[in-house]
């Protein structure tokens, strides 16, 4: 179940890059964006406002799922609701230290 959302959310990262990077620039910082385009994108079949508006709008839905596949992913690796920290634990179950503890080792003289 893990991997098929991983791969789902991967694919989804993937397109989601795609479609970011297929975007025009708005801010013509280097004189890339703005008004300089031509005609319609996508050799006439659309126009440049609609091509915009429609890859704006599968950005947020490819956003919309790569957040659910995160979240989904999230809770199912929660983990298996063991306490993790020592204080946690219940009395009895820590590890088992020797009984009787050794007197230390006689220094060494010359």
């Amino acid at each position: 179940m893990i991997t098929v959302i991983l791969v789902v959310h991967l694919l989804l990262a993937i397109s989601l890059v795609g479609t970011v990077l297929l975007q025009r620039s708005e801010g013509g910082g280097l004189g890339m964006g703005g008004g300089s385009g031509g005609g319609g994108g996508m050799g006439g079949f659309m126009s440049g406002r609609a091509t915009a508006n429609l890859l704006t709008r599968a950005t947020a839905i490819l956003a919309a799922c790569f957040m659910a596949t995160s979240l989904t992913l999230a809770m199912l690796s929660g983990g298996t609701g063991e306490p993790r920290s020592i204080l946690d634990r219940p009395a009895g179950t820590e590890e088992q230290q020797p009984s009787t503890p050794q007197a230390p080792a006689a220094p060494l003289t010359k």
